[in-house]
């Protein structure tokens, strides 16, 4: 069983790890300069360390007729990632894990894979940081935390869309993971952001409320909404024991973030507001991991989308 997992996998490469050198002292320090690159098959404790592991497969995104360039994505997420500064008040452990490919367009076994090495992290004590890939990603990385917690679990997703299509003669798609994790429940935990009605067929909005889901549409993310918008979201949590936070990047606006696999040309703004709201998630104490779908660096001009995926991750692990 093992075996077969591990032949998506590749252990992560020091040498893809590379930026500006301002010196060698702690004050100058960059992420390059501090990431340790390990082998999963090898025996190491994770405790305290932060984890990126690349999803690089956009088979669910061309199965769901998107257009491809996802499976780029989690190589120029680090190339990003790497000149992000290190500040010396925070004791930073960071570790590349390496990368689960979906070379071969069997998808469920490459989300099972993910699944797999998902647990093995969080087994290890590591906070796992995923990086897309399409957002079939979504659904491997709940395999793995429904393998490690056995509590109640809860995923809140920041997108345009919900993502709960039933999928069609039971092949999956980028746009069936939560439906696919309904399955697997007896009560489906999840709170969507940034839905747009523009985006989504009828059928998904019966779907999610035959799910008793609750959404915040994209109209509605908005500043003079705060309390309402913090008050669902705090008895969303209140209900669950832990939760994995997922960002579809294509819930933004395409001006800041046009490489998508599904560009929201009046997707939500990553103002204050939005920060915010995404750091009052991040201090919750009960985010367990985290992911990036949807990056499509074919489509990123200027590299805007590939710096708002950065500064998100930054916050991580500068916030936790």
């Amino acid at each position: 069983m093992e075996t077969r997992h591990w032949t998506y996998y590749d252990r992560a490469d020091l040498k893809k790890w590379s930026g500006r050198i301002d010196g060698m002292t702690e004050d100058h320090l960059r992420w390059h300069q501090i990431i340790h690159c390990i082998d999963l098959r090898d025996e190491l404790d994770l405790s305290g360390s932060y984890v990126l592991l690349g999803f690089a497969c956009d088979e669910g995104v061309l199965r769901n007729l998107g257009r491809s360039g996802a499976a780029k994505g989690p190589e120029i997420l680090k190339k990003t990632l790497a000149n992000l500064p290190v500040f010396r008040n925070k004791k930073t452990k960071l570790i590349d894990a390496g990368t689960i490919h979906c070379n071969d367009k069997h998808l469920e076994n490459a989300q099972e894979a993910l699944g797999f090495v998902i647990h093995l992290i969080l087994q290890r004590g590591g906070f796992p940081i995923v990086l897309g890939g399409g957002h079939e990603i979504t659904f491997g990385h709940y395999l793995g935390l429904k393998a490690n917690y056995k509590s109640k679990l809860g995923i809140i997703n920041f997108d345009a869309h919900f993502d709960i299509r039933k999928p069609q003669q039971e092949i999956a798609t980028s746009g069936t993971s939560f439906y696919q994790i309904a399955q697997l429940e007896k009560q489906l935990s999840y709170l969507p952001i940034g839905i747009q009605k523009i985006s989504n067929t009828q059928i998904l909005f019966d779907t999610a409320r035959e799910y008793q889901i609750s959404w915040i549409e994209a109209q509605d993310f908005q500043s003079h909404n705060r309390k309402v918008i913090l008050d669902q979201i705090d008895a969303f949590i209140s209900g669950i024991d832990h939760f994995y936070l997922t960002i579809d990047l294509d819930v933004f606006a395409a001006s800041y973030a046009p490489g998508v696999s599904a560009v929201a040309f009046n997707g939500i703004v990553p103002d204050a507001f939005f920060l915010d709201i995404y750091e009052h998630l991040l201090s919750s104490g009960k985010l367990v991991s985290i992911d990036v779908a949807e990056f499509n660096p074919e489509y990123d001009y200027d590299n805007r989308t590939a710096k708002l995926a950065a500064d998100l991750l930054f916050r991580v692990v500068m916030d936790q």
